[in-house]
This record gives structure tokens, sequence and C-alpha cells, in this order.
């Protein structure tokens, strides 16, 4: 059923969104990549994808800060692919202080990528889908979109608001075959977090594994992180016939964290 369709996955040159495009791609789906690369080495990877999977791919390093470049993004993705079918909103950034002296350079910065980007990319996708009667909304949010933590701010006004825009689009789009789902990861092994647990091995004169484990289990019962392709395999699900009646849907994968 999703062989020959086409997913549009922002981030997707690392991290969540690159295993993501590889588990989409193992179905025969067809691949828009887009991150912070340049447009030669977006090129190259989008090549790779496209004879290592037999599928038809574009790259397009957008800057999701700029509504204007959103709308070129996706119109030179729906020219040249035909059709967006799958749309991934997993691009993100991260900064982590005090509510008392965070900058508001990092506020602005994180909720334009985080959440209003999202927002310009499915407004601009949900006509095609519409047209079809068919398409798959995955926002990947966070635990943090579900519950808090000190010296997150920015990230959890962004994802807490991320799951309010998928209940609104599920609604909107309930009789149309389309569904909207938000994912609620809890740590995934993604070079987002490097700094975060960089700055408790110097605190704390921990080495990188030992520090890594005191930040997981200091929120989360399961004492792991999460593979981002864990991830990419519940996205297939959810764009699957099976899922259908999955929408509107906050969805933990969080280890327990939400669970105590």
């Amino acid at each position: 059923m999703l062989k020959g369709k086409t997913a549009l996955i922002t981030g997707s040159t690392s991290g969540i969104g690159l295993a993501t495009a590889h588990v989409l791609a193992e179905q025969g789906i067809n691949l828009v990549l887009h991150g912070l690369m340049t447009e030669e080495n977006g090129i190259n990877l989008a090549n790779e994808f496209a004879t290592k999977y037999k599928i038809k791919t574009l790259f397009d390093n957008a800057n999701l800060m700029e509504s204007d470049a959103i709308g070129k993004f996706i119109n030179r993705a729906l020219k040249v692919m035909g059709t967006i079918d799958i749309l991934v909103n997993n691009a993100g950034i991260q900064h982590t202080e005090g509510v008392d002296t965070f900058p508001e350079s990092k506020w602005n910065a994180i909720l334009t990528i985080n959440l209003t980007a999202a927002f310009h990319t499915i407004q601009k996708s949900l006509p095609g889908m519409r047209k079809n009667k068919w398409g798959r909304i995955i926002n990947i949010a966070s635990v943090h979109g579900l519950v808090a933590s000190k010296n997150k701010a920015a990230y959890c006004a962004a994802k807490h608001g991320i799951i309010g825009l998928t209940k609104v689009v599920a609604l909107e789009c309930a009789e149309l075959g389309i569904t909207a789902n938000a994912i609620c990861p809890g740590w995934v092994d993604t070079p987002l977090i490097n700094d975060q647990i960089s700055a408790i091995a110097n605190n704390d004169g921990l080495d990188f594994e030992q520090a890594k484990y005191n930040l997981v289990t200091a929120k989360q019962p399961l004492p792991e992180m999460m593979d981002p392709r864990q991830i990419g395999e519940f996205i297939l699900f959810l764009c699957t016939d099976s899922a259908r009646s999955i929408t509107g849907s906050s969805l933990p994968m969080d280890g327990a964290w939400t669970a105590q």
C-alpha cells in the first residue's frame, strides 16, 4: 500500500529523521530529504538513497526560520515529486537555561523551528492530501509535550504546542482519509542531547557513558536511550492501513517516564 508514496521528512540528515528515512525507503516510499547540509552533500545523500532503495528522491536545505522558504520548499517538492503523502515534522533545536535568563533569540528560534515551521508544512501539504483523500501527518513532539522539565521553557512550550496543533489537524481531517498524530519520545540517542551529557560529565567529573546513564535515569525508569530507528518503525506503522483509526493522539515512547 505504501510503495510509491512520497514522504517529506524535515531534519532528515541525522538522528530520528535519517533513521526514519531509511525505514520508509525500505518499503519503497519516495523521499524528500531536508536538513542542515550543503546542497552538494544533500544531493549526494539523496542519490545514495535513490541508488540503494531504487526510489525517487529530492533534497532541500530550506531555512525553516523563514515561512517564504518553507513555501518554496513545499512547492518544489510537489512539482518534482508530484505529491506529498506522508509528512514527518521532525526538525528541532534545543537550548537549556532558566526562564529568568533565557535568551529571547533562543526562545524565538525554538518556537519557530519546533512549532511554527510544522504549521507551515502542514498547511501547504494538506491541499494535496485532501485531493488524494489520503495522508499521514506525524509530528515528532517529545515527552516534554506532556510534562515539563526545568531549564526547557521554550522547548516545552513548543512541544506542548505541537500536540495541540496535531489535535486540531486531526479533527479537521477526520473524514478525509488523513490522520495526524504526535509521537512523544523520551531519551533518544541523537546528537541533540550530546551537549547536555557533556555538561553533566564536566560538572560531575564523570565519563560520557556514566553521565548519559545518570541523565536518563533521573527521569526515565528504562535505563537506556532509544535507538532512533525505533521511532522510524513506529512512524511506518502509523502510515499503514492498520493505523487508520489512530488520529489526534499523543503517543509516548518514553521508557515509562510519564507513567510515574
